[in-house]
């Protein structure tokens, strides 16, 4: 319903769209320049638990000899490990397959925002409200880097409320039930996405309790149950099996940190709530990269002659757009009551809960309402300006795009200029390259942060296993010793663990290896990974049991390949038990022969090679030379 009485010609419509366009085409092109600048975080690969090994799911329905993975977490669906998997069997796995397809989700949520906002208070409302959203640095960044999850929540969000915005419009029983499935497919993808939901339903019933008691009816109740089930349908079949788990071990009232939340929904809005936790700052880099390229020379120069802006003008937009309702009138003003009254109710719930609404990837699921608060009060305000509105409320537009453009692009200076913060490092890459060699090795991640990146990267063909519980708790249980012994008498395993500036929960890397030492077990270190920047960020060995006179399980050291660079080598064990050296590149003997390659270590502690005889490697390159492992 559009009381705006601006022009809707088809003419006019492409010309007032033309900024919702720039703003789509501006929110790409910077997430495609944000999208291989840091590492993976943990949760922003943990889909890939639902078809990738090892499987990380939390239901499955199993059909025969199928698997059909429901739930990643209690709150959390497969809905985007569905989405991604043809994705990754078609194209892999990398930074790009990872990234893309959420980008493309949030400029749809974009431009269906754009279209959402025309309906309900027309273009010019829509232009102020797009380009707001997107220019926001911080919906840009946890679209982006979906970790949340969030990106699938926004888009569900808007595009559901935008078909039943039709469905009351034209009458259309099919949009209602599509929106209502569109909804009910929010829920499986993340439960929070209740916490809007009730904030919609409240606010209904608050500003538009008439209209929607004059839509229902017996046959549109039915439709609208009918989609919505049928979007929550895998969410229901799991709670229906797991006495509701979703529900009764996620929900739990505290109110001791409102305080705390409230001012980082405050610091969200602002845009500055990324800085030095998704990108680390300049005191935190020993080696800072200079801008490379016309692309990041324009960007250091810019951000230098402004200052290094991080606000941008939402927050104070938000404000001023409070001050202004009271000019607003009709359709408008009941869609500002719409929006604060739905954002109250969802930030209520999540502010209330325990261990929820503080995070930004929490406090973004109110976007977009802000930003309907401020487009619509801006247009009804600038109305009142009679001519004067137009260039008024369009000189207020470019200005919050502008600051919402430079908060951006100081974001991308630092993601080039000093690389991701400890969780977001992109040492996981290289880390990722050594690692594929390790064969059939188990490969235990020594800390939180590593296996869900590892899984993606490697397509699910490393054998990883979780190697920081039991080992993180202060005091080990006998079971807990059991566990532990278990792990380190795992032949050939390796072990992979943060260095002590980069782990999460710090001392569990130092608690191994203490604990390995009691038992007489040795570390032999295969490598130290550093990030792009020289920060070393993960450490990779192996643990020599306490009698090691025989023939070691491997070789624990590099060996350098032909061209003089270190090839990393892993322990491989036939059903025979015959170990052999297994390298992603090809190894020879110094005869130039190709040979597999046995370590032995003497009483004296000197490691030998003994060739029993010649053998090419796995992709039967041979090389002329193998020399000896480098210090």
């Amino acid at each position: 319903m559009d009381s705006s009485g601006e022009p809707q010609s088809r003419l006019h419509t492409l010309l007032y769209a033309l900024p919702a366009a720039i703003g789509c085409l501006f929110f790409l092109l910077a997430g495609l320049l944000f999208l291989p600048q840091i590492g993976i975080e943990n949760d922003e690969a943990l889909f890939a638990g639902s078809f990738l090994k090892p499987y990380g799911e939390a239901y499955t329905v199993r059909i025969g000899h199928s698997r059909i993975p429901l739930m990643l977490m209690s709150y959390i669906g497969t809905i985007k490990g569905w989405l991604y998997r043809p994705l990754m069997s078609i194209f892999g796995t990398g930074l790009t397959v990872l990234r893309l397809p959420m980008l493309l989700a949030g400029v749809a949520s974009v431009w269906l925002f754009f279209r959402l906002l025309q309906r309900i208070a027309g273009l010019r409302a829509a232009i102020i409200g797009c380009t707001l959203l997107a220019a926001d640095a911080t919906y840009l960044l946890t679209v982006c880097f979906d970790w949340g999850p969030v990106a699938l929540q926004h888009l569900l969000l808007v595009a559901g409320l935008l078909l039943l915005v039709r469905f009351y419009q034209l009458g259309r029983l099919s949009a209602l039930f599509w929106g209502c499935c569109l909804l009910g497919l929010g829920m499986w993808d993340k439960a929070l996405a209740v916490w809007m939901l009730g904030g919609i339903g409240v606010a209904v019933l608050m500003v538009l309790p008439h209209r929607l008691w004059a839509l229902l009816s017996g046959r549109r109740i039915a439709v609208a149950s009918l989609g919505f089930l049928l979007g929550v349908l895998p969410l229901l079949i799991y709670n229906m099996e797991n006495q509701w788990a979703t529900f009764v071990g996620n929900v739990s009232r505290d109110t001791s940190d409102i305080p705390g939340k409230a001012h980082l929904l405050m610091e969200t809005a602002k845009g500055d709530g990324l800085f030095g936790w998704m990108f680390d700052e300049q005191w935190q880099t020993p080696t800072p990269h200079r801008p490379s390229g016309v692309i990041q020379q324009t960007s250091a120069e810019i951000t230098s002659v402004v200052g290094h802006p991080r606000r941008h003008l939402l927050f104070y937009a938000f404000l001023l757009a409070l001050a202004l309702t009271p000019f607003a009138r009709g359709e408008a003003l009941r869609a500002i009551f719409f929006a604060l009254i739905a954002m109250a109710v969802a930030w209520v719930q999540m502010a209330t809960n325990a261990s929820t609404g503080g995070s930004i990837h929490h406090s973004i699921l109110l976007w977009p309402f802000p930003q309907i608060v401020v487009a619509v009060s801006f247009a009804a305000a600038s109305r009142r300006l009679g001519r004067a509105g137009i260039p008024v409320v369009a000189a207020a537009a470019a200005a919050m795009f502008a600051s919402g453009v430079l908060v951006a692009n100081e974001y991308y200076y630092v993601s080039y200029s000093f690389g991701g913060a400890p969780a977001w490092s992109d040492a996981i890459l290289p880390l990722s390259d050594f690692m594929k060699g390790a064969g059939s090795a188990t490969v235990y991640c020594v800390d939180w942060g590593m296996l869900d990146p590892l899984r993606y990267l490697n397509h699910g063909k490393l054998k990883l296993a979780g190697g920081s519980d039991p080992i993180s708790k202060k005091e080990l249980t006998p079971a807990d010793r059991e566990a532990v012994l278990r792990m380190l008498a795992d032949p050939g395993a390796i072990y992979v663990a943060h260095t002590k500036d980069f782990e999460n929960f710090q001392g569990t890397n130092q608690h191994l290896q203490a604990f390995a030492a009691a038992e007489g077990y040795r570390r032999d270190m295969l490598a130290v990974i550093s990030d792009r920047y020289g920060r070393p960020a993960f450490e990779v060995y192996r643990m020599s049991p306490p009698s090691s006179d025989s023939a070691l399980p491997g070789w624990p050291r590099p060996l350098a390949d032909a061209r003089g660079s270190v090839t990393p080598t892993f322990p491989s064990r036939d059903r025979e038990g015959v170990v052999a050296l297994v390298s992603p590149g090809p190894l020879a003997d110094a005869r130039g022969s190709v040979t597999p390659i046995f370590p032995r270590r003497d009483r004296e502690g000197v490691v030998a090679l003994i060739s029993p005889g010649p053998l090419a490697d796995a992709r039967g390159s041979v090389t002329p030379h193998l020399s000896e492992p480098r210090p």
